[in-house]
């Protein structure tokens, strides 16, 4: 008995909810709890069933999708892969990787440097290009992304996270500029992978920087002051500020003013891309007195490395290891965190924006406006005379 098509009315591609509806001849609407409706192609090749993504429903219309379906038959009877017909393409169609390099070229100017279009990159060529790159983003299916995904996602988590949101934004980037708005993102996570993969969350630990004790902080100071070297001047004076390693090695002679003892951090060079101000202890002047003293041609960097370039973190961290092993130069933040909760009557706030930490709280940081200086040069001042041992 020949199959009967054609059971599905226009009206109905539009109004029927979440599942699966046969138009026959190997046609079928999906329709997804988001309200998502795609036309998927059944078959049976070589005694295995198999579906073909074949658009979403916003891309073919229900008579595209049935005249699609007849060309597959087709195929199918002469012995043919279906599948065949997805890959005869407009030449001038754009792949998934073309969309990918054309979205990280768009993203370029907002970000902070060449370092994160370079991780772009290469998550997507090792990861994503093999199995989807040539492949128009319409045909990228679930099963797809399912087969990127999963042997990374327990082992590599935090890059498999990377991967899906880099493949999630390329697939939007791509329904926007192929005017399919609302078509189903097979990366997506909410509604979707969340149902087949654990959260991230629960498949790392979070692992923190190894610091040493806040108790144990004035005898590696006592030890640093007796090392005559560029890195250890830089290492405490990076202690004595607070600061982030990056934000001290990276520091510039014009954002010093020595008349107020103040440190200005442009926010370009800041993790929240939001200017700091440190207020500077006698110490951390006395060092930068000393730097004055070494610097070579007016070089820009207070903490030169070689030939004045960046002082490099290798040698911050050889010089920190050569006084105590297992710690690291960021975990000094921790240290000073600790030592200002459990020693001294600071608030919390007063601890945070020494920090430059950004309050998650959007109420009270839209209320909490002034970085309250006043009060931080009185915490780096006790904080210089804890390190000392006084």
């Amino acid at each position: 008995m020949a199959q009967q098509i054609g059971k599905l009315a226009a009206r109905q591609v539009d109004t029927l909810k979440e599942g699966s509806y046969a138009d026959g001849g190997n046609l079928y609407l999906r329709v997804k709890d988001s309200g998502a409706r795609s036309w998927v192609f059944r078959y049976q090749l070589a005694g295995k069933v198999k579906e073909l993504g074949i658009g979403s429903k916003n891309d073919r219309s229900l008579a595209q999708a049935r005249d699609l379906a007849s060309k597959m038959r087709t195929l199918l009877a002469d012995g043919k892969n279906p599948a065949e017909l997805l890959h005869k393409r407009d030449s001038n169609a754009m792949t998934f990787a073309d969309y990918a390099k054309e979205l990280i070229e768009s993203k370029r100017p907002a970000w902070r440097n060449a370092k994160h279009a370079a991780q772009w990159s290469a998550t997507l060529e090792q990861y994503a290009f093999p199995s989807i790159g040539s492949a128009l983003p319409v045909n990228v299916l679930l099963d797809n992304v399912k087969a990127i995904l999963q042997p990374i996602w327990l082992t590599k988590t935090e890059t498999a996270t990377r991967v899906r949101s880099r493949i999630e934004a390329v697939l939007d980037y791509a329904a926007v500029h192929e005017k399919a708005h609302g078509r189903y993102n097979p990366a997506r996570w909410k509604g979707n992978l969340d149902q087949l993969f654990p959260p991230a969350r629960k498949v790392t630990k979070c692992i923190h920087h190894a610091a040493a004790p806040y108790v144990d902080v004035p005898g590696i100071m006592s030890a640093l002051r007796g090392k005559n070297f560029v890195s250890a001047y830089c290492l405490r004076f990076t202690v004595l500020t607070a600061a982030r390693s990056s934000e001290a090695r990276g520091a510039l002679w014009n954002e010093i003013d020595l008349t107020t003892k103040m440190w200005l951090i442009p926010a370009d060079r800041m993790k929240a891309n939001k200017p700091h101000r440190v207020p500077l202890s006698d110490e951390a002047v006395q060092i930068l007195e000393r730097m004055k003293e070494w610097r070579i041609d007016n070089a820009e960097r207070i903490f030169a490395g070689d030939r004045g370039g960046l002082l490099s973190d290798v040698a911050v961290n050889k010089m920190l290891h050569g006084i105590v092993p297992n710690v690291t130069v960021h975990g000094f933040r921790s240290s000073f965190r600790d030592w200002g909760a459990e020693t001294t009557a600071f608030p919390s706030a007063v601890m945070e924006a020494a920090l430059a930490h950004v309050n998650p709280n959007q109420v009270e940081a839209a209320y909490q406006r002034s970085d309250l200086f006043d009060r931080r040069i009185e915490l780096m001042r006790t904080w210089c005379e804890y390190c000392k041992g006084e």
